[in-house]
């Protein structure tokens, strides 16, 4: 998500008044959607009523988290942060949130039976990229990552859309991976510059390429090599996340078939461009979003 928000030094949430309707909460969820200008949110607009509330809620929840662990600022303020966090997950769950956003959420847990370890794991993903600098050591810890920040969420998603378990733990995963692969791959410029690199360790050490020496792996002749290893991932992920996605409700999952074909057509971009450098940005054009969702019935 990459947003940026001032953290302030906490110790304890901010608590919202006891007041509080349902509805002011689900206000309040949406305006966070809406201020962050997400293209998705036309698509989860079309959901029904309970299930586009929770959509929302749990959007929220992944901005809030995504925007401390993003945010440049002190580790320990992060880390402080984000255990806040972990406090109000535990209230959530036992029946006594007290910040607004945890408060919005409360509805969607009980109605969709959303998993305490999905929230959890979102929170582990951006403690990951809340540290000083980010080293991936290998491609089991890539999935692992891949899984907190993308996976869990589609996890939380899927309950909601009210999918099948087996198909909507599969579709979590192939998604979560194709979607985070590519933005592995449309940032590795950006991410070096702060010291994040989530290409695999032992991947580039066996196209002899130093992961400790960044500017020199940004132009090492053998990053295409790795790069194109990982798009190929990609792809095979978004081919079975489309098979999926194709035996759901069409109206039920209306917004991870959007997620898919924006960013399969940034990866398909990606491609075309190549890595020889990749500092050359990669981005879709204001009329392929607006076909994009004219071709899946949002707008």
């Amino acid at each position: 998500m990459r947003g940026r928000v001032s953290i302030r030094p906490m110790t304890e949430p901010e608590s919202a008044p006891d007041d509080l309707s349902e509805a002011d909460l689900n206000v309040h969820a949406e305006a966070i959607v809406r201020k962050a200008g997400t293209s998705f949110f036309w698509a989860m607009r079309r959901l029904a009523e309970d299930k586009r509330n929770a959509m929302y809620a749990i959007y929220a929840f992944c901005r809030e988290v995504d925007d401390i662990a993003d945010e440049p600022g002190e580790v320990a303020e992060k880390k402080v942060a984000l255990g806040i966090w972990r406090g109000e997950i535990e209230r959530l769950f036992a029946d006594r949130p007290r910040n607004l956003t945890a408060r919005a959420l409360a509805r969607p847990v009980e109605k969709f039976g959303l998993r305490k370890e999905d929230f959890r794991a979102v929170i582990d993903g951006m403690e990951m990229d809340a540290a000083p600098s980010v080293r991936i050591r290998d491609m089991a810890e890539l999935e692992l990552y891949c899984d907190r920040v993308a996976c869990a969420v589609g996890r939380l998603s899927v309950r909601v859309f009210g999918m099948p378990e087996d198909v909507g733990v599969r579709l979590s995963f192939a998604q979560g991976q194709a979607l985070q692969l590519t933005n592995i791959l449309r940032d590795i410029v950006e991410d070096a510059d702060r010291d994040r690199l989530y290409l695999p360790r032992d991947l580039l050490l066996s196209h002899d390429i130093d992961p400790d020496d960044l500017p020199a792996l940004i132009r090492h002749p053998n990053l295409a090599h790795v790069c194109e290893l990982l798009a190929d991932v990609a792809t095979r992920r978004y081919g079975e996340a489309r098979q999926l996605a194709a035996q759901c409700n069409r109206d039920d999952v209306r917004p991870a078939v959007m997620m898919l074909a924006v960013y399969h057509q940034i990866l398909n971009k990606l491609i075309r461009r190549g890595w020889k450098d990749p500092a050359v940005p990669v981005r879709l054009s204001r009329l392929e979003k607006i076909w994009t969702l004219l071709r899946y019935g949002v707008l």
